[in-house]
């Protein structure tokens, strides 16, 4: 029951994820525009996304790494031969939620790099 609402969060955090920089990216498209006509690389677009959508994902896991160290006596009660403070544990979940937050900027910024000039200034 556990990893049922456990993959369900996830996907759920994926979706939004996805579903806010979809519409960054659409909402920004005429300034995409823009970066390309003056010069910047694809690449460039791409680090710009992935830094807005990872700022918010790395806080969070940060919050929540903070958080299961705290209050880690509280969760060991309900962890069956894991330790709540086992950094095994945490990375591999840490290294998922990294792993799934990457897909699900992956469209976005891809959209956000071939921005075609010409069309995201004549929308303006």
């Amino acid at each position: 029951m556990f990893a049922f609402f456990g993959l369900a969060a996830l996907a759920l955090s994926a979706v939004g994820l996805y579903g806010v920089l979809a519409q960054l990216v659409a909402q920004r498209t005429a300034e995409f525009g823009v970066r390309r006509a003056v010069g910047a690389q694809t690449h460039d677009l791409l680090l710009l996304v992935a830094w807005q959508g990872g700022l918010p994902v790395i806080g969070g896991l940060a919050a929540g790494i903070a958080l299961t160290v705290a209050g880690g006596k509280l969760i060991a009660s309900l962890l069956y031969g894991v330790h709540a403070t086992d950094w095994r544990a945490l990375a591999a979940v840490c290294l998922v939620l990294l792993t799934v937050a990457a897909l699900a900027m992956t469209a976005p910024a891809l959209r956000a790099a071939r921005v075609d000039p010409m069309v995201a200034l004549r929308e303006e």
